[in-house]
């Protein structure tokens, strides 16, 4: 049976647990003492969306070397020193949305699911990155979502609710450009019939770029907005750059770089859509592009040692398990070799006839016969479950999601996938447990162990100099 290579990870969450007061609020240190940390020029917050303990560890598997007797060390491991509860104000129970986890890690505020930087009486509470704006430093924004989602939102404006888009987006200019750099997706909110904001944006000073490839094109020390996409970005596995939220990290840092340094929000926004679809070939493919973008900050930090960097979650999603059905296993083999999505691969055998020949080359693993059978059995389901649909009366619609072809033959695709893995599922939703904490560079001693979601925009709005 293989060992883990996690010593230094065990050490650093022994010695946070060691040191924490059990009287204090869960932190490392107090606010006195926090006020006189060091304040590091440059902070970068990373979100890792619906990234729970599960995840980090499934990619751990998956990205071990089965050619050794050990599992290897990941990123994640490294940089492990703690834990954060995620629940939002009590008017909204215990599972949090990604609006409320958002609010709760960029201002310090509990609040409602669905809220973008309210608090629970639906007033404006300040974001870590407004203050960081007003000290003179630059801002900017980097996600794989659409740049007015609930995370890039809930640090960027205020809204009672997060589907707002329109507004959201209108705001970004309308109350004040509050970043130098937005990199994401969004076309369909920006450039619409009623209001082109790209052109408003190129009005107040901005470079506009829509393809990865004119990243490299930029002007230095000049503002940039970037959406690479109509609403979210392609998924990993689809994209033309499966390393894209790296990509673009590393030109933003290079566009926010000044000398009163930075504040910078980075979103792997779409390990929480794949958790949301159960889908594990996905979940893999966005974590490793998140490793690859904290890999590239462990190098930033040896070389900027002036720079802070947080990376947790909003909360988990799907209730991932890695092993289920009784079974104690689980195969992360068939996951290396996939290259595109189950969805992706679903558009492709909808209009098609299915063959053993055929779907071994789509998934790019072989295939048996009874795996066969299953597609050709969603898409027979799909049809009949489209014509029921159709012959519902309008308010029965309303009330109904409606069936696509492509949508259960991706369900039968990742059914597929998980008995090969023996990978599990809870939920569609999201889930309340606690999330991994981790952390590097200068101050990072000031989170460490068991916090809450609030304590980590407490702690940057200190070393911010926020009294």
């Amino acid at each position: 049976m293989k060992k883990l290579l996690s010593t230094v990870s065990i050490v650093l969450a022994l010695t946070a647990c060691q040191t924490i007061d059990n009287d204090s609020t869960a932190m490392l240190v107090n606010t006195e003492t926090a006020k006189k940390m060091p304040s590091p020029k440059n902070i970068i917050m990373v979100i890792a969306d619906g990234m729970g303990p599960a995840y980090t560890t499934s990619y751990r598997y998956f990205n071990d070397d089965p050619t050794t007797d050990i599992v290897e060390e990941t990123v994640f491991d490294r940089l492990l020193v703690g834990s954060v509860s995620t629940y939002p104000a009590s008017v909204s129970g215990l599972v949090t949305d990604s609006a409320a986890g958002a609010t709760a890690l960029a201002t310090g505020y509990k609040t409602y699911n669905g809220a973008i930087a309210l608090d629970v009486n639906k007033n404006s509470v300040e974001t870590v990155l407004e203050f960081a704006k007003k000290q003179g430093k630059k801002t900017g924004v980097v996600v794989t979502s659409q740049i007015n989602h609930a995370t890039p939102a809930g640090y960027l404006t205020h809204n009672e609710s997060r589907n707002n888009y329109n507004a959201i987006a209108d705001s970004y200019i309308d109350k004040g450009i509050k970043a130098d750099v937005y990199f994401g997706g969004g076309w369909k909110y920006f450039i619409r019939e009623d209001r082109n904001l790209i052109e408003e944006f190129k009005a107040s000073g901005f470079q506009y770029i829509d393809n990865y490839n004119a990243l490299n094109t930029l002007k230095p020390e000049m503002p940039v907005i970037g959406l690479f996409d109509d609403t979210g970005l392609p998924s990993a596995q689809d994209d033309s750059d499966p390393y894209r939220l790296s990509a673009m990290t590393k030109v933003a840092i290079k566009q926010l770089e000044n000398s009163k340094g930075y504040f910078m929000l980075v979103e792997a926004s779409q390990i929480d859509w794949a958790g949301h679809s159960n889908d594990i070939a996905t979940a893999m493919a966005e974590m490793s592009d998140l490793a690859k973008t904290m890999e590239y900050l462990e190098e930033y930090v040896k070389q900027n040692p002036d720079t802070l960097v947080i990376l947790t979650a909003d909360h988990s999603t799907g209730g991932l398990t890695v092993g289920a059905r009784g079974k104690y296993e689980w195969h992360p083999e068939v996951l290396r070799t996939m290259k595109s999505s189950p969805s992706v691969i679903a558009k492709q055998l909808a209009n098609n006839p299915v063959t053993q020949q055929g779907l071994s080359q789509l998934l790019n693993f072989d295939v048996t016969n009874n795996e066969v059978e299953q597609i050709e059995a969603a898409k027979i389901f799909a049809v009949e479950e489209i014509a029921t649909y159709k012959s519902l009366d309008e308010q029965e619609k309303l009330k109904t999601k409606e069936p696509t072809m492509n949508n259960i033959i991706a369900s039968a695709i990742k059914n597929i996938i998980d008995i090969r893995t023996n990978t599990g599922w809870t939920s569609g939703g999201h889930t309340a447990i606690d999330v991994p904490l981790h952390t590097l560079g200068k101050s990072s001693e000031v989170l460490k162990g068991k916090v809450d979601n609030t304590d980590i925009a407490k702690q940057i709005f200190l070393l911010l100099g926020k009294k």
